[in-house]
C-alpha cells in the first residue's frame, strides 16, 4: 500500500459518521481509500447504507493533519499499519462483519498463525484457575499456537506470561493507543511480547483506555482465534461479552468448569449450561475440538474417492480455495456464482471424497 493510500485510509477512519462496517463497504465498492475521497457526493449516496449525511461527511473530509501525525508516530516507533483489505490483515478477523477497518501492530510475530487460541477470564483468578491455565498452556506448547489475550490483570497476564515462558508467540489486544500500556504494571511484559509476538490495537495514538473501548477490543480477541478459552468469570463482564461475540462469529468456545458455589465459576457454568461453550478439563479437550492433533489426523483412514473427477460446481470451489487459507461458506458464496443449496451439496461431495476438510467455525480448506 502506498503512503498516499495509507494516509487516506487512516483519514477515513476519522470521519465521525463512518464506522467500520460502512468504511469496509466503501472500500469493497471503490477499491481504495483514495478513490473514496475522490468520489462525488451523488456517487457516494448510491452506496447502500451511506446516504446523504455520510456522503456529505466524507466530502467534507479535507484535513489530513491528524492522519499525517499518526503516520509519523508509526514511523518513529516502528508501528506496522494493518489496513483492511491488505494481505497482512488477520485472515480470520476479516470475515467478521464488524471487524476494524484499520489495525496498528507493534511486534515481530505473525498475526496469521496456523493455530490461534484466545484466552480470557477474571482479573482476580483463584489458585485453581492459575494452576489449571498454566498447565494447559504447557500441554498446548507442542502444537505451537499463537496465544491471544487482552493484557489485563489476572487470567490475561497469566496467559501471556506462560506463553512467553513456554516459547510461544503471544499477542496482546489493547483498548487504547500504542503510545501507552495499561495496566502500567505489564509494561515490561509487553516489551517482551513485542519480541515474541506483539501488541495489536484499532486505536490511534493518544487514545486512552476508556471503558467503552474494552468491549470494542473484545471483538478482536474473539475474531482473531480458532477458539476462545474462558477461565473463571462471573456472569457479567468482558469475558462473557467475548464469549458471546465468539459464538456470533462461529468460533469454538471453551469454558473451565468449577464449583457451583464459586462466583468466579458462575459465568463459565452458565456458558456450559446454555450450550454456548464446551466444558474442558484439560488441554487435550481443546486440541481434539480444534483438530490440532496432527498425529491422530495422520492415522485417520480416508474414505475411498467416490467422485474422481470434479464436476463444474466442485471445480469452481476447488479453484477458489486453491492456495488459500481456510474460508467460511459465507465468504465463498460472496465470491463464487453458486447458489447456497448448490454450494452446500458440492462441499459435501468434496468432503466425502477426501478433497476437502471442514474446520471449526464452518470453515473449509483443500486437502
Amino acid at each position: 500500500m502506498s503512503s498516499e493510500e495509507l494516509l487516506h485510509h487512516i483519514t477515513l477512519t476519522l470521519v465521525p459518521q463512518i464506522g467500520d462496517v460502512h468504511l469496509k463497504t466503501l472500500l469493497r465498492h471503490f477499491g481504495s481509500a483514495t478513490a473514496i475521497l475522490k468520489a462525488g457526493r451523488r456517487e457516494l449516496e448510491c452506496i447502500p447504507g451511506i446516504g446523504s449525511v455520510r456522503a456529505s461527511a466524507i466530502r467534507r473530509t479535507g484535513d489530513l493533519n491528524r492522519a499525517e501525525e499518526e503516520m509519523k508516530f508509526m514511523e518513529k516507533f516502528g508501528i506496522i499499519p494493518v489496513p483492511y483489505g491488505t494481505p497482512e490483515y488477520p485472515t480470520r478477523l476479516q470475515h467478521c462483519h464488524d471487524a476494524p477497518a484499520m489495525l496498528y501492530f507493534k511486534g515481530n510475530g505473525a498475526i496469521n498463525e496456523q493455530r490461534v487460541l484466545s484466552i480470557v477470564g477474571t482479573r482476580a483468578p483463584s489458585h485453581y484457575g492459575k494452576e489449571w491455565l498454566t498447565a494447559a498452556i504447557e500441554d498446548l506448547t507442542p502444537f505451537k499456537p499463537l496465544i491471544v489475550s487482552g493484557l489485563a490483570y489476572g487470567i490475561d497476564t497469566i496467559a501471556h506470561r506462560q506463553a512467553l515462558k513456554s516459547g510461544l508467540s503471544t499477542i496482546g489486544v489493547l483498548a487504547h493507543g500504542l503510545d501507552r500500556i495499561y495496566p502500567h504494571v505489564n509494561k515490561s511484559m509487553a516489551r517482551e511480547m513485542t519480541a515474541a509476538g506483539g501488541l495489536l490495537t484499532e486505536f490511534m495514538s493518544g487514545t486512552h483506555p476508556d471503558a467503552q473501548h474494552f468491549p470494542q477490543r473484545n471483538r478482536i480477541v474473539a475474531g482473531l482465534a480458532d477458539g476462545i478459552l474462558v477461565v473463571e468469570t462471573g456472569r457479567k463482564g468482558g469475558s462473557m461479552i467475548t464469549a458471546d461475540l465468539a459464538n456470533s462469529y462461529h468460533r469454538d468456545v471453551f469454558a473451565l468448569p468449577g464449583r457451583v458455589t464459586d462466583e468466579k465459576s458462575s459465568g463459565c457454568l452458565r456458558l456450559i449450561q446454555d450450550h454456548r461453550a464446551q466444558a474442558v478439563t484439560s488441554a487435550q479437550d481443546i486440541i481434539e475440538a480444534l483438530n490440532w492433533d496432527q498425529d491422530a489426523q495422520k492415522k485417520k483412514v480416508r474414505q475411498p474417492t467416490l467422485f474422481p473427477d470434479p464436476d463444474p460446481q466442485e471445480k469452481e470451489i476447488i479453484d477458489f480455495l486453491q492456495d488459500k487459507d481456510a474460508q467460511q461458506m459465507d465468504e465463498m458464496l460472496h465470491r463464487i456464482t453458486l447458489k447456497p443449496p448448490e454450494m452446500a451439496a458440492a462441499l459435501l461431495r468434496l468432503e466425502m471424497c477426501g478433497r476437502l476438510e471442514v474446520l471449526p467455525g464452518k470453515r473449509y480448506r483443500l486437502l
